[in-house]
Protein backbone atom coordinates (compact mmCIF):
# COMPACT_ATOMS: atom_id res chain seq x y z
CA UNK A 1 0.00 0.00 0.00
CA UNK A 2 1.22 3.44 -1.13
CA UNK A 3 0.33 6.92 0.73
CA UNK A 4 0.54 9.81 -1.24
CA UNK A 5 0.63 13.32 0.26
CA UNK A 6 -0.02 16.50 -1.45
CA UNK A 7 2.42 19.75 0.00
CA UNK A 8 0.01 21.87 -1.68
CA UNK A 9 -2.62 21.31 0.96
CA UNK A 10 -0.12 21.69 4.08
CA UNK A 11 1.56 24.63 2.75
CA UNK A 12 4.89 25.56 5.23
CA UNK A 13 4.95 29.31 6.69
CA UNK A 14 8.52 30.08 7.52
CA UNK A 15 8.74 32.43 9.44
CA UNK A 16 12.49 31.56 11.02
CA UNK A 17 15.40 29.84 9.43
CA UNK A 18 17.09 26.41 11.44
CA UNK A 19 15.43 23.87 12.97
CA UNK A 20 14.80 25.88 16.27
CA UNK A 21 12.69 28.21 14.63
CA UNK A 22 10.16 26.10 12.76
CA UNK A 23 6.53 25.91 14.59
CA UNK A 24 5.21 22.40 15.97
CA UNK A 25 2.67 22.39 13.08
CA UNK A 26 5.84 23.30 10.93
CA UNK A 27 7.89 19.90 12.17
CA UNK A 28 4.54 17.80 11.83
CA UNK A 29 4.28 19.24 8.23
CA UNK A 30 8.16 18.31 7.59
CA UNK A 31 7.79 14.73 9.06
CA UNK A 32 4.61 13.87 6.80
CA UNK A 33 6.60 15.14 3.78
CA UNK A 34 9.59 13.28 4.75
CA UNK A 35 7.18 10.53 5.22
CA UNK A 36 5.43 10.47 1.90
CA UNK A 37 8.74 10.55 0.12
CA UNK A 38 7.47 12.92 -2.35
CA UNK A 39 10.35 15.34 -1.64
CA UNK A 40 13.99 14.11 -1.10
CA UNK A 41 15.49 14.22 2.39
CA UNK A 42 18.06 17.18 1.19
CA UNK A 43 15.53 19.30 -0.24
CA UNK A 44 13.53 19.18 2.32
CA UNK A 45 16.40 19.87 4.81
CA UNK A 46 17.94 22.06 2.82
CA UNK A 47 14.36 24.28 2.11
CA UNK A 48 13.95 24.60 6.01
CA UNK A 49 17.55 25.24 6.54
CA UNK A 50 18.23 21.99 8.96
CA UNK A 51 19.79 18.98 9.05
CA UNK A 52 19.19 16.03 7.24
CA UNK A 53 19.43 14.38 10.99
CA UNK A 54 17.07 16.69 12.22
CA UNK A 55 14.85 15.58 9.36
CA UNK A 56 14.75 12.09 9.55
CA UNK A 57 14.07 12.80 13.35
CA UNK A 58 10.57 14.33 12.47
CA UNK A 59 9.78 11.37 9.87
CA UNK A 60 10.36 8.89 12.57
CA UNK A 61 8.39 10.56 14.86
CA UNK A 62 5.43 11.20 11.95
CA UNK A 63 6.14 7.15 11.45
CA UNK A 64 5.52 6.10 15.68
CA UNK A 65 2.36 8.78 15.64
CA UNK A 66 1.25 6.54 11.84
CA UNK A 67 2.05 2.96 13.44
CA UNK A 68 0.38 3.82 16.96
CA UNK A 69 -2.78 5.58 15.63
CA UNK A 70 -3.05 2.03 13.42
CA UNK A 71 -1.84 -0.56 15.79
CA UNK A 72 -4.27 -3.05 17.35
CA UNK A 73 -5.97 -2.07 20.69
CA UNK A 74 -4.95 -3.94 23.60
CA UNK A 75 -8.43 -5.95 25.73
CA UNK A 76 -9.66 -4.40 27.61
CA UNK A 77 -9.51 -6.18 30.95
CA UNK A 78 -10.95 -3.74 33.67
CA UNK A 79 -13.62 -5.69 35.54
CA UNK A 80 -17.10 -3.63 35.57
CA UNK A 81 -18.97 -5.01 38.32
CA UNK A 82 -19.16 -8.39 40.06
CA UNK A 83 -22.07 -10.77 40.17
CA UNK A 84 -23.19 -12.91 44.00
CA UNK A 85 -24.05 -16.18 42.16
CA UNK A 86 -25.75 -17.69 44.39
CA UNK A 87 -28.32 -20.29 43.95
CA UNK A 88 -31.29 -17.98 44.00
CA UNK A 89 -29.17 -15.85 40.84
CA UNK A 90 -28.93 -19.07 39.05
CA UNK A 91 -32.44 -19.56 39.46
CA UNK A 92 -33.29 -16.36 38.27
CA UNK A 93 -30.81 -16.75 35.18
CA UNK A 94 -32.30 -19.94 34.06
CA UNK A 95 -35.78 -18.36 34.08
CA UNK A 96 -34.76 -14.95 32.32
CA UNK A 97 -33.64 -17.35 29.77
CA UNK A 98 -36.45 -19.71 29.25
CA UNK A 99 -39.14 -16.45 29.15
CA UNK A 100 -37.00 -13.50 27.71
CA UNK A 101 -34.60 -15.16 25.93
CA UNK A 102 -37.30 -18.21 24.32
CA UNK A 103 -34.33 -20.69 25.06
CA UNK A 104 -34.80 -24.26 24.64
CA UNK A 105 -33.56 -26.35 28.39
CA UNK A 106 -30.57 -27.66 25.96
CA UNK A 107 -29.77 -24.16 25.40
CA UNK A 108 -29.59 -23.42 29.23
CA UNK A 109 -27.57 -25.85 29.93
CA UNK A 110 -25.26 -25.16 27.24
CA UNK A 111 -25.32 -21.29 28.13
CA UNK A 112 -24.01 -22.16 31.91
CA UNK A 113 -21.58 -24.93 30.55
CA UNK A 114 -19.73 -22.61 28.08
CA UNK A 115 -20.41 -18.81 30.13
CA UNK A 116 -19.73 -19.75 33.61
CA UNK A 117 -18.17 -23.15 33.07
CA UNK A 118 -21.39 -24.61 35.72
CA UNK A 119 -22.65 -27.82 35.27
CA UNK A 120 -26.40 -27.77 35.19
CA UNK A 121 -28.68 -30.43 34.16
CA UNK A 122 -32.25 -30.43 32.16
CA UNK A 123 -34.09 -31.94 35.44
CA UNK A 124 -32.58 -28.79 37.37
CA UNK A 125 -33.63 -26.62 34.66
CA UNK A 126 -37.36 -27.79 34.40
CA UNK A 127 -37.72 -27.89 38.67
CA UNK A 128 -36.68 -24.42 38.76
CA UNK A 129 -39.62 -23.59 35.42
CA UNK A 130 -41.85 -26.19 37.95
CA UNK A 131 -41.35 -24.55 41.34
CA UNK A 132 -42.59 -20.98 40.06
CA UNK A 133 -46.10 -22.23 38.35
CA UNK A 134 -48.09 -21.85 41.29
CA UNK A 135 -47.05 -18.31 42.63
CA UNK A 136 -47.74 -17.25 38.66
CA UNK A 137 -51.04 -19.02 38.51
CA UNK A 138 -52.35 -17.50 41.66
CA UNK A 139 -51.05 -14.01 40.57
CA UNK A 140 -53.05 -14.65 37.24
CA UNK A 141 -56.59 -15.65 39.25
CA UNK A 142 -56.35 -12.81 41.68
CA UNK A 143 -56.31 -9.98 38.31
CA UNK A 144 -59.73 -8.31 38.47
CA UNK A 145 -61.15 -8.62 34.97
CA UNK A 146 -63.47 -6.37 35.28
CA UNK A 147 -61.81 -3.28 33.94
CA UNK A 148 -60.84 -4.83 30.37
CA UNK A 149 -63.83 -3.23 27.90
CA UNK A 150 -63.33 -5.19 24.62
CA UNK A 151 -61.40 -8.86 24.65
CA UNK A 152 -60.38 -10.36 21.22
CA UNK A 153 -60.50 -14.03 20.87
CA UNK A 154 -58.76 -16.91 18.66
CA UNK A 155 -56.93 -20.48 18.76
CA UNK A 156 -53.81 -21.62 18.02
CA UNK A 157 -52.71 -25.12 17.74
CA UNK A 158 -49.59 -27.29 19.65
CA UNK A 159 -49.15 -30.57 18.20
CA UNK A 160 -52.75 -31.07 17.14
CA UNK A 161 -54.41 -29.45 20.25
CA UNK A 162 -55.79 -25.96 20.62
CA UNK A 163 -55.02 -23.30 22.69
CA UNK A 164 -57.75 -20.93 23.89
CA UNK A 165 -56.84 -17.10 23.67
CA UNK A 166 -58.19 -14.10 24.66
CA UNK A 167 -56.67 -10.81 25.11
CA UNK A 168 -58.12 -7.12 25.94
CA UNK A 169 -57.29 -5.20 22.99
CA UNK A 170 -56.81 -1.91 24.73
CA UNK A 171 -54.10 -3.24 27.32
CA UNK A 172 -52.79 -6.02 25.46
CA UNK A 173 -53.42 -7.53 28.66
CA UNK A 174 -53.95 -11.95 28.22
CA UNK A 175 -56.41 -13.16 31.00
CA UNK A 176 -56.81 -16.37 28.59
CA UNK A 177 -54.54 -18.88 27.75
CA UNK A 178 -55.83 -22.65 28.14
CA UNK A 179 -54.57 -25.78 26.20
CA UNK A 180 -57.95 -27.88 25.72
CA UNK A 181 -58.82 -31.16 23.91
CA UNK A 182 -61.26 -29.55 21.97
CA UNK A 183 -62.66 -26.20 20.52
CA UNK A 184 -66.49 -27.36 20.71
CA UNK A 185 -68.88 -24.62 22.77
CA UNK A 186 -68.74 -26.31 25.47
CA UNK A 187 -64.89 -25.83 25.90
CA UNK A 188 -65.60 -21.76 25.26
CA UNK A 189 -68.06 -21.43 27.04
CA UNK A 190 -66.36 -23.27 30.35
CA UNK A 191 -63.48 -20.94 30.00
CA UNK A 192 -65.88 -18.08 29.65
CA UNK A 193 -67.40 -18.42 32.81
CA UNK A 194 -64.67 -19.02 34.61
CA UNK A 195 -63.33 -15.60 33.35
CA UNK A 196 -67.16 -14.17 34.78
CA UNK A 197 -66.19 -15.04 38.38
CA UNK A 198 -62.98 -13.16 37.98
CA UNK A 199 -64.99 -9.95 37.02
CA UNK A 200 -65.03 -9.88 33.71
CA UNK A 201 -67.93 -8.18 31.51
CA UNK A 202 -66.87 -6.96 28.61
CA UNK A 203 -68.80 -4.60 26.15
CA UNK A 204 -68.07 -6.94 22.96
CA UNK A 205 -65.42 -9.11 22.13
CA UNK A 206 -63.80 -9.34 18.40
CA UNK A 207 -63.13 -13.11 16.79
CA UNK A 208 -63.16 -14.39 13.03
CA UNK A 209 -66.02 -16.89 12.20
CA UNK A 210 -65.31 -19.81 14.46
CA UNK A 211 -68.43 -21.84 15.16
CA UNK A 212 -67.39 -23.34 18.84
CA UNK A 213 -65.92 -20.11 19.52
CA UNK A 214 -69.21 -17.66 18.70
CA UNK A 215 -71.34 -20.67 19.53
CA UNK A 216 -70.08 -20.79 23.23
CA UNK A 217 -69.82 -17.08 23.48
CA UNK A 218 -73.85 -16.82 22.90
CA UNK A 219 -74.18 -19.70 25.29
CA UNK A 220 -71.70 -18.08 28.93
CA UNK A 221 -72.21 -14.65 27.63
CA UNK A 222 -75.54 -13.65 25.60
CA UNK A 223 -75.86 -10.36 26.10
CA UNK A 224 -72.15 -9.71 24.76
CA UNK A 225 -71.92 -9.22 21.04
CA UNK A 226 -69.28 -11.15 19.07
CA UNK A 227 -68.28 -8.31 16.30
CA UNK A 228 -66.26 -10.02 13.18
CA UNK A 229 -62.88 -9.67 12.41
CA UNK A 230 -62.59 -6.85 9.50
CA UNK A 231 -58.70 -8.55 9.12
CA UNK A 232 -59.77 -11.96 7.45
CA UNK A 233 -61.99 -11.35 4.83
CA UNK A 234 -59.36 -8.10 3.50
CA UNK A 235 -56.67 -10.47 3.88
CA UNK A 236 -58.59 -13.45 1.85
CA UNK A 237 -59.99 -10.75 -0.95
CA UNK A 238 -56.19 -9.19 -1.20
CA UNK A 239 -54.43 -12.79 -1.62
CA UNK A 240 -57.45 -13.37 -4.53
CA UNK A 241 -56.77 -9.99 -6.59
CA UNK A 242 -53.23 -10.79 -6.14
CA UNK A 243 -53.56 -14.39 -7.57
CA UNK A 244 -55.80 -12.67 -10.69
CA UNK A 245 -52.86 -10.11 -11.36
CA UNK A 246 -50.41 -12.77 -11.40
CA UNK A 247 -52.85 -15.12 -13.77
CA UNK A 248 -53.70 -12.05 -15.76
CA UNK A 249 -49.45 -11.44 -16.04
CA UNK A 250 -49.54 -14.97 -17.23
CA UNK A 251 -51.84 -15.01 -19.59
CA UNK A 252 -50.27 -11.63 -21.09
CA UNK A 253 -47.20 -13.15 -21.49
CA UNK A 254 -48.39 -15.76 -23.42
CA UNK A 255 -50.09 -13.74 -26.26
CA UNK A 256 -46.87 -11.59 -26.46
CA UNK A 257 -44.90 -15.39 -26.59
CA UNK A 258 -47.12 -16.35 -29.90
CA UNK A 259 -47.29 -12.77 -31.12
CA UNK A 260 -42.91 -13.50 -31.38
CA UNK A 261 -43.20 -17.00 -32.73
CA UNK A 262 -45.44 -15.55 -35.37
CA UNK A 263 -43.28 -12.87 -36.59
CA UNK A 264 -40.70 -15.81 -36.99
CA UNK A 265 -42.64 -17.50 -38.56
CA UNK A 266 -43.71 -14.81 -41.50
CA UNK A 267 -40.54 -14.55 -41.88
CA UNK A 268 -41.17 -18.34 -43.50
CA UNK A 269 -44.41 -17.49 -45.06
CA UNK A 270 -45.68 -19.78 -42.13
CA UNK A 271 -47.70 -16.30 -40.93
CA UNK A 272 -50.96 -18.30 -40.15
CA UNK A 273 -49.51 -21.47 -38.01
CA UNK A 274 -50.04 -19.91 -34.84
CA UNK A 275 -53.00 -17.59 -35.52
CA UNK A 276 -55.21 -20.03 -34.03
CA UNK A 277 -53.64 -20.64 -30.45
CA UNK A 278 -53.06 -16.88 -30.66
CA UNK A 279 -56.71 -15.98 -31.20
CA UNK A 280 -57.68 -18.06 -27.89
CA UNK A 281 -54.62 -16.96 -25.53
CA UNK A 282 -55.87 -13.06 -26.40
CA UNK A 283 -59.35 -14.00 -25.88
CA UNK A 284 -58.36 -15.63 -22.20
CA UNK A 285 -55.92 -12.85 -21.94
CA UNK A 286 -59.14 -10.57 -22.22
CA UNK A 287 -60.90 -12.37 -19.77
CA UNK A 288 -58.36 -12.58 -17.56
CA UNK A 289 -57.73 -8.74 -17.32
CA UNK A 290 -61.65 -8.07 -17.04
CA UNK A 291 -61.98 -10.42 -14.02
CA UNK A 292 -59.07 -8.67 -12.31
CA UNK A 293 -59.88 -5.34 -12.47
CA UNK A 294 -63.42 -6.27 -11.58
CA UNK A 295 -62.81 -8.19 -8.00
CA UNK A 296 -59.47 -5.00 -7.94
CA UNK A 297 -63.05 -2.68 -7.66
CA UNK A 298 -64.54 -4.66 -5.17
CA UNK A 299 -62.02 -5.29 -2.92
CA UNK A 300 -61.03 -1.49 -2.94
CA UNK A 301 -65.13 -0.59 -2.03
CA UNK A 302 -64.78 -3.78 0.32
CA UNK A 303 -61.51 -1.90 2.11
CA UNK A 304 -62.13 1.71 2.07
CA UNK A 305 -66.04 2.21 1.95
CA UNK A 306 -67.25 -0.76 3.81
CA UNK A 307 -65.10 -2.23 5.99
CA UNK A 308 -62.88 1.24 6.70
CA UNK A 309 -63.72 2.99 9.92
CA UNK A 310 -64.71 6.36 8.07
CA UNK A 311 -67.85 5.75 5.83
CA UNK A 312 -71.42 5.54 5.30
CA UNK A 313 -73.95 4.97 8.11
CA UNK A 314 -74.42 0.89 8.61
CA UNK A 315 -77.51 0.68 6.70
CA UNK A 316 -75.86 2.16 3.76
CA UNK A 317 -72.88 -0.33 4.10
CA UNK A 318 -74.77 -3.35 4.45
CA UNK A 319 -76.05 -2.26 0.87
CA UNK A 320 -72.90 -2.33 -0.52
CA UNK A 321 -71.82 -5.48 1.40
CA UNK A 322 -74.51 -7.38 -0.64
CA UNK A 323 -73.85 -5.52 -4.16
CA UNK A 324 -70.03 -7.08 -3.61
CA UNK A 325 -71.59 -10.39 -2.92
CA UNK A 326 -73.69 -10.85 -5.45
CA UNK A 327 -71.15 -9.51 -8.20
CA UNK A 328 -68.59 -12.10 -6.58
CA UNK A 329 -70.85 -14.36 -7.13
CA UNK A 330 -71.83 -13.27 -10.72
CA UNK A 331 -68.27 -13.90 -11.06
CA UNK A 332 -68.18 -16.98 -9.32
CA UNK A 333 -68.36 -19.64 -12.33
CA UNK A 334 -65.32 -18.38 -14.34
CA UNK A 335 -62.72 -19.26 -10.74
CA UNK A 336 -65.11 -20.83 -8.86
CA UNK A 337 -62.35 -22.35 -5.93
CA UNK A 338 -60.91 -18.89 -5.80
CA UNK A 339 -63.95 -17.07 -5.25
CA UNK A 340 -66.20 -18.76 -3.76
CA UNK A 341 -64.76 -19.25 -0.34
CA UNK A 342 -64.22 -14.88 -0.01
CA UNK A 343 -67.79 -15.16 -1.14
CA UNK A 344 -68.91 -17.21 1.28
CA UNK A 345 -67.26 -15.67 3.95
CA UNK A 346 -68.32 -12.25 3.44
CA UNK A 347 -72.18 -14.01 2.71
CA UNK A 348 -71.76 -15.29 6.23
CA UNK A 349 -70.24 -12.84 8.64
CA UNK A 350 -71.50 -9.67 6.81
CA UNK A 351 -73.79 -8.80 9.95
CA UNK A 352 -71.21 -9.59 12.57
CA UNK A 353 -68.71 -7.67 10.19
CA UNK A 354 -70.45 -4.50 10.67
CA UNK A 355 -71.17 -4.43 13.84
CA UNK A 356 -69.11 -1.77 14.31
CA UNK A 357 -70.95 0.83 12.64
CA UNK A 358 -73.85 1.13 14.82
CA UNK A 359 -72.08 2.14 17.60
CA UNK A 360 -69.81 5.11 15.43
CA UNK A 361 -73.60 6.06 14.38
CA UNK A 362 -74.90 6.73 17.77
CA UNK A 363 -72.16 8.56 18.92
CA UNK A 364 -71.98 10.91 15.97
CA UNK A 365 -75.45 11.92 16.44
CA UNK A 366 -74.33 12.75 19.94
CA UNK A 367 -71.77 14.89 18.69
CA UNK A 368 -73.92 16.18 16.10
CA UNK A 369 -76.44 17.05 19.02
CA UNK A 370 -73.76 18.36 21.52
CA UNK A 371 -72.94 21.10 18.91
CA UNK A 372 -76.38 21.76 17.83
CA UNK A 373 -75.12 20.62 14.07
CA UNK A 374 -77.14 18.81 11.40
CA UNK A 375 -76.17 15.13 11.28
CA UNK A 376 -75.15 15.45 7.77
CA UNK A 377 -72.69 17.81 7.87
CA UNK A 378 -70.99 15.41 11.28
CA UNK A 379 -70.66 13.20 8.73
CA UNK A 380 -69.04 15.03 6.58
CA UNK A 381 -65.93 15.74 8.89
CA UNK A 382 -66.22 12.07 9.65
CA UNK A 383 -66.01 10.92 6.49
CA UNK A 384 -63.11 13.90 5.86
CA UNK A 385 -60.40 11.93 8.13
CA UNK A 386 -60.48 9.49 5.22
CA UNK A 387 -58.37 11.74 3.17
CA UNK A 388 -55.04 12.51 4.04
CA UNK A 389 -54.22 15.76 5.50
CA UNK A 390 -50.94 16.53 2.79
CA UNK A 391 -53.31 16.54 -0.02
CA UNK A 392 -55.09 19.97 -1.65
CA UNK A 393 -58.57 17.63 -1.35
CA UNK A 394 -58.47 18.19 2.45
CA UNK A 395 -58.06 21.65 3.17
CA UNK A 396 -60.64 22.57 0.41
CA UNK A 397 -63.38 20.46 1.85
CA UNK A 398 -61.91 21.40 5.39
CA UNK A 399 -62.65 25.14 4.55
CA UNK A 400 -65.69 24.43 3.32
CA UNK A 401 -66.90 22.66 6.75
CA UNK A 402 -65.63 25.54 8.57
CA UNK A 403 -68.25 27.78 7.46
CA UNK A 404 -70.95 24.62 7.81
CA UNK A 405 -70.28 23.76 11.37
CA UNK A 406 -70.58 27.00 12.98
CA UNK A 407 -67.66 27.76 14.45
CA UNK A 408 -67.15 24.26 16.12
CA UNK A 409 -64.93 22.75 13.40
CA UNK A 410 -62.12 21.94 15.09
CA UNK A 411 -64.02 20.67 18.58
CA UNK A 412 -66.28 18.32 16.09
CA UNK A 413 -62.97 17.49 14.72
CA UNK A 414 -61.13 16.07 17.68
CA UNK A 415 -64.07 14.31 18.53
CA UNK A 416 -64.20 12.05 15.66
CA UNK A 417 -60.56 11.51 15.57
CA UNK A 418 -60.81 10.06 19.33
CA UNK A 419 -63.95 8.54 18.09
CA UNK A 420 -61.75 6.79 15.03
CA UNK A 421 -59.09 5.78 17.21
CA UNK A 422 -61.32 3.92 20.38
CA UNK A 423 -63.04 1.68 17.17
CA UNK A 424 -61.61 -1.27 16.92
CA UNK A 425 -62.60 -3.37 14.23
CA UNK A 426 -60.07 -6.29 14.14
CA UNK A 427 -58.73 -9.05 16.19
CA UNK A 428 -55.20 -7.96 15.22
CA UNK A 429 -54.16 -7.84 18.88
CA UNK A 430 -54.36 -11.61 19.75
CA UNK A 431 -53.20 -12.14 16.34
CA UNK A 432 -49.97 -10.48 17.20
CA UNK A 433 -49.95 -12.19 20.65
CA UNK A 434 -50.38 -15.37 18.70
CA UNK A 435 -47.25 -15.25 16.86
CA UNK A 436 -44.99 -14.31 19.79
CA UNK A 437 -46.68 -17.33 21.58
CA UNK A 438 -45.53 -19.40 18.30
CA UNK A 439 -41.75 -18.72 19.37
CA UNK A 440 -42.67 -20.56 22.51
CA UNK A 441 -44.44 -23.64 21.71
CA UNK A 442 -41.76 -24.61 19.07
CA UNK A 443 -39.40 -25.42 21.79
CA UNK A 444 -41.92 -27.52 23.91
CA UNK A 445 -44.15 -30.30 22.20
CA UNK A 446 -45.61 -31.26 25.72
CA UNK A 447 -47.13 -27.52 27.21
CA UNK A 448 -49.47 -28.03 29.95
CA UNK A 449 -51.43 -25.56 31.48
CA UNK A 450 -49.24 -24.75 34.26
CA UNK A 451 -46.47 -23.79 31.74
CA UNK A 452 -48.99 -21.96 30.12
CA UNK A 453 -50.17 -19.98 33.15
CA UNK A 454 -46.54 -19.02 33.56
CA UNK A 455 -46.25 -17.75 30.29
CA UNK A 456 -49.22 -15.83 30.60
CA UNK A 457 -48.06 -14.25 33.90
CA UNK A 458 -44.61 -13.25 32.18
CA UNK A 459 -46.27 -11.92 28.98
CA UNK A 460 -48.67 -9.65 31.47
CA UNK A 461 -45.80 -8.66 33.46
CA UNK A 462 -42.85 -7.91 31.67
CA UNK A 463 -42.26 -4.23 30.66
CA UNK A 464 -42.81 -3.08 26.66
CA UNK A 465 -39.17 -1.79 25.47
CA UNK A 466 -40.80 -0.27 22.46
CA UNK A 467 -43.98 0.02 21.04
CA UNK A 468 -45.48 1.70 18.07
CA UNK A 469 -47.85 3.25 20.73
CA UNK A 470 -45.42 5.47 23.34
CA UNK A 471 -47.71 5.53 25.91
CA UNK A 472 -47.08 1.44 26.05
CA UNK A 473 -43.20 1.94 26.09
CA UNK A 474 -41.32 0.66 29.96
CA UNK A 475 -44.85 -0.29 31.01
CA UNK A 476 -46.39 -3.65 31.50
CA UNK A 477 -50.22 -5.02 30.36
CA UNK A 478 -51.33 -4.83 33.58
CA UNK A 479 -50.15 -1.04 34.69
CA UNK A 480 -51.79 -0.38 31.28
CA UNK A 481 -54.73 -2.03 32.30
CA UNK A 482 -54.57 -1.01 36.29
CA UNK A 483 -53.43 2.55 35.85
CA UNK A 484 -50.98 1.10 38.85
CA UNK A 485 -47.07 0.37 38.61
CA UNK A 486 -45.72 -3.13 40.09
CA UNK A 487 -41.99 -4.88 41.22
CA UNK A 488 -40.32 -6.52 38.43
CA UNK A 489 -41.60 -9.94 37.02
CA UNK A 490 -39.19 -11.44 39.25
CA UNK A 491 -39.57 -9.90 42.32
CA UNK A 492 -42.96 -10.62 42.28
CA UNK A 493 -42.10 -14.56 41.83
CA UNK A 494 -40.52 -13.96 45.31
CA UNK A 495 -36.85 -13.40 44.38
CA UNK A 496 -34.66 -10.73 44.91
CA UNK A 497 -33.47 -9.26 41.92
CA UNK A 498 -29.87 -8.37 41.47
CA UNK A 499 -29.04 -4.68 41.38
CA UNK A 500 -25.01 -3.03 40.82
CA UNK A 501 -23.56 -1.68 44.39
CA UNK A 502 -22.54 1.59 44.48
CA UNK A 503 -19.02 0.49 44.82
CA UNK A 504 -19.56 -0.98 41.02
CA UNK A 505 -20.90 2.30 39.75
CA UNK A 506 -18.00 4.45 41.18
CA UNK A 507 -15.14 1.60 39.56
CA UNK A 508 -17.14 1.55 36.21
CA UNK A 509 -16.72 5.62 36.23
CA UNK A 510 -13.55 5.61 37.17
CA UNK A 511 -12.16 3.01 34.52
Amino acid sequence: MSITYSTESAPFTQTNTGAKGLSPRERKNLGVSALAGTITISDLAREHSTSRKFVYNQQDKASEALNEAFAPKEKDSTILFEIPVNAQWIEQTVLSLVLVCHSSYSGVVEFFRDIFNYPISKGTVFNIVQRTLDKAMTINQAQDLSLIEVGAHDEIFQCGKPVLVGCDVKSTYTYLLSLEEHRDSTTWGVKLLELSAQGMQLDHTIADGGKGLRSGQREAWPDVPCWGDVFHPLYDIGKLVTFLENRAKSTLETVRYLEKKIARAKKKNQGTKYSRQLGYARKEADAAAQLRDDISILATWLQNDILSVSGPDQGTRQELLDFVVDELLAREPKLSHRIRPVRRLLESQGKDLLRFVEPLDIKLQEIADKYGLDLYVVRQVFELQSIPVKENLYWEKAKLLHSLTKGYFHAVEKAIQSLIEETVRASSMVENLNSRLRNYFFLRKMLGNGYLGLLQFFLNHRRYMRSSRPERVGKSPTELLTGESHNHWLELLGYDLFKRTEQSHRSKAAA
